[in-house]
């Protein structure tokens, strides 16, 4: 099991792992190796956690989640298999910890007393300056 927060935790079974061939550093081993790690992980099917949790994730993963609801995560910043693999589950770790938080709701406020008279004595400033720019005008 990979805690995430308290209350979600994600069974290991529930992801899969796909070994490729990645870019970047490692030289001639680059072109050998299937360092670059693919984490499959079904979102949609998945009991780990709430609805709105499974929708602010899927929401917040974007591109990153296909039709089917599949989140699919890819790391080939390392060069070991081992590295990319725990990168991709950190990086599901963060998504769906940022996803359990609950947005906070706006209260819409209305503007005070004095931020309403700097406004109106801002554009009151402006028009002046504006006003000026008009054309010298020749009196001849």
């Amino acid at each position: 099991m990979i805690r995430v927060t308290r209350a979600i935790s994600i069974n290991e079974s529930e992801l899969e792992f796909a070994f490729v061939r990645s870019s970047g550093p490692g030289g001639q081993n680059v072109n050998k190796v299937a360092t670059g790690v693919q984490l499959r992980f079904d979102v949609g099917r998945s009991a780990a956690f709430a609805d709105d949790v499974r929708e602010r994730l899927i929401r917040l993963a974007g591109r990153r989640v296909t039709r089917d609801g599949i989140l699919v995560i890819t790391a080939q910043r390392y060069r070991t298999q081992e590295r990319n693999r725990q990168d991709a589950i950190d990086r599901l770790v963060e998504l769906v910890r940022k996803a359990s938080v609950r947005p906070r709701k706006r209260r819409p406020t209305a503007p005070t007393a004095a931020s309403r008279e700097d406004r109106l004595a801002e554009k009151k400033r402006r028009s002046r300056t504006k006003s000026a720019r008009g054309r010298v005008r020749d009196d001849d």
